[in-house]
């Protein structure tokens, strides 16, 4: 399989953006006019397609099966999951394999373009019309010339392909916490999965869509218990943040919450689909009280517990 080395040759070194609420996107074409993008952070090598192997019911959107150094994964092809034409899925030339969630996964695409760095500042959450619950296209960001990029939903794009992840059992937290939660997540899919989690545990929670909302609203929330004369902390017990978000990411975010005296209670995690330990690092740095990779359930309720139960 050959692969693009020369495109991504500088990946790693890339970690250092995520503190500093930018990133790099891979840019890339499914047989359209439209560009798309996805964080470089999740992707791990670009090839020319290869040889696939069909398979016998195989969920919608996926083409089949691929061998990866000793790794069987399946393979999707984007223009299908989001029903671009058929026009749109003969014109594959390229995959990129890419790491969700633990997961590894191809995607076939037209063609890739290029990295791009852009400001989180610049990628903004999708019009009205593009935000349904079945929409995969999480932000948009727009290039020099005036063109639009649509940032995919790839969390969206796998409960649609392969199922939602089921929350199973979880225990309650003890009868004597009242405990309220404050999250933040661009994903339709991830904060159904999230309020989920906080319902089994019995914890009140609300929400932001990206970083810049849930900063605007800690921060009016604070001023708000300034005013009354109470603590913080009696309106709130833990943040739960995402890493990737439009507006402002995580880690600033979470930056700001460290930086704010008022905060100093209570504790922020973060929860993302860039699994990687260098990730895990960034976030040390900015201060978080712990890490978590999306999405796993029981993992995410057990490393809530005891901080809500505290």
């Amino acid at each position: 399989m050959e692969r693009n080395d020369g495109l991504l040759q500088a990946v790693d070194a890339r970690t250092r953006l995520a503190g500093s609420n930018a990133m790099e996107l891979l840019l890339f074409s499914l047989g359209t006019r439209e560009l798309f993008g996805i964080n470089v952070f999740k992707v791990r090598e670009v090839s020319r397609t290869p040889a696939i192997t069909r398979a016998p019911n195989m969920p919608g959107g996926v083409e089949g099966l691929i061998s990866l150094r000793g790794n069987v994964i399946p393979v999707l092809m984007l223009s299908r999951v989001l029903q671009l034409g058929q026009g749109a899925a003969n014109t594959c030339r390229s995959m990129m394999v890419t790491e969700y969630n633990k997961r590894t996964l191809g995607f076939l695409v037209h063609d890739v373009d290029r990295i791009l760095r852009v400001e989180w500042g610049r990628v903004h959450a999708p019009d009205a019309t593009l935000a349904g619950e079945r929409s995969f296209i999480t932000a948009i960001t727009e290039l020099d010339d005036g063109r639009l990029v649509s940032i995919l939903d790839v969390e969206g794009i796998l409960a649609e392909t392969f199922g939602e992840a089921r929350v199973g059992e979880i225990e309650a937290l003890s009868e004597q916490a009242v405990a309220n939660v404050f999250f933040v997540d661009d994903s339709t899919v991830a904060r159904k999965k999230i309020a989920e989690v906080l319902d089994k545990l019995g914890a009140r929670h609300k929400h932001a869509l990206n970083g810049r909302e849930a900063w605007t609203r800690l921060s009016g929330l604070a001023n708000h218990c300034d005013h009354l004369g109470v603590p913080l902390k009696s309106e709130l017990d833990l943040i739960l943040v995402d890493a990737e978000m439009p507006e402002m990411d995580g880690y600033v975010l979470t930056r700001h919450i460290k930086a704010d005296p008022r905060f100093a209670d209570i504790p922020v995690v973060m929860h993302s689909s860039l699994s990687s330990e260098a990730n895990h690092a960034m976030g040390r740095s900015v201060g978080v009280d712990a890490y978590v990779a999306k999405f796993d359930a029981a993992v995410l309720a057990n490393t809530l517990r005891p901080l809500l139960n505290s």
